[in-house]
């Protein structure tokens, strides 16, 4: 069993709405593995996108806490998450938030160089991982408007991970992507997660979900059920897929 990376105790995130309050997080008990590709899954509005950002340190939990190894960092200020986010923590999302004014390179390094790590191997790894991706040099001077939406995507997942984050949070990555995309980028995140990068991804789509070793279904606000699978490629597609698509059916999906 490998080591915690993050875990939560009786973690909840209340919304008020005129004057109503909206339990989206309800005394919930999480352990995130190191290494694992951990999938979160459940209905529209049971959470999962809450419970990411507070996982992440993007959002606060109202009550509760949020450890990080065995570090709390459900008390940090504002300005203390964005240190956390930026020396622990890579992003990739559904929309793609590339800075439009700035070329692709430009757009890696800015948040590569934000980590304070050595800039000449920052530049060189860059370089390796957008080949890698399948973004060559002379994409690398273009603007975001000028790549396809998947290619925006790859620049992301490539701006996520270079400065070697200790864990990559994944909200819906190929939501807004067509199905050739979809499988590029979901290639990228096996290949990441087989040379143990943690990864949390939340998606409501089966064939992303199946990319991970570990599903966690929400409900209202709290786990219901969870199911383990192999490393993706070591076992049987099709009987990979029945697995999972039984456990979801178990859960109400």
């Amino acid at each position: 069993m490998n080591p915690s990376v993050l875990h939560t105790e009786k973690l909840c995130k209340t919304f008020s709405s005129g004057g109503v309050q909206q339990h989206v997080i309800k005394n919930l008990d999480l352990e995130i593995r190191k290494g694992d590709f951990t999938v979160i899954m459940g209905s529209s509005g049971s959470g999962k996108s809450t419970l990411l950002y507070a996982l992440s340190g993007m959002d606060k939990p109202t009550l509760g806490k949020v450890f990080f190894g065995e570090e709390d960092i459900s008390g940090y200020t504002n300005d203390q998450l964005a240190v956390f986010r930026r020396k622990h923590c890579g992003f990739v999302f559904q929309s793609i938030y590339l800075l439009e004014n700035m070329s692709v390179f430009d757009n890696v390094m800015t948040a590569a160089l934000s980590s304070q790590k050595n800039s000449p191997e920052l530049v060189r790894k860059a370089e390796t991982l957008l080949k890698k991706v399948g973004i060559d040099e002379k994409a690398w001077k273009k603007y975001p408007n000028q790549l396809s939406g998947g290619e925006c995507q790859r620049v992301g997942i490539v701006r996520a991970v270079v400065s070697d984050p200790e864990i990559l949070f994944a909200d819906e990555p190929t939501g807004s992507l067509n199905s050739a995309s979809s499988h590029d980028v979901l290639d990228i995140f096996t290949e990441l997660h087989s040379k143990g990068q943690s990864i949390v991804m939340v998606t409501h789509d089966v064939r992303t979900a199946l990319r991970g070793n570990r599903v966690i279904f929400l409900s209202d606000g709290a786990v219901i059920g969870e199911y383990e699978m192999p490393l993706y490629g070591t076992d049987d597609k099709k009987l990979r897929r029945e697995g999972l698509q039984s456990f979801l059916d178990q859960m109400g999906w």
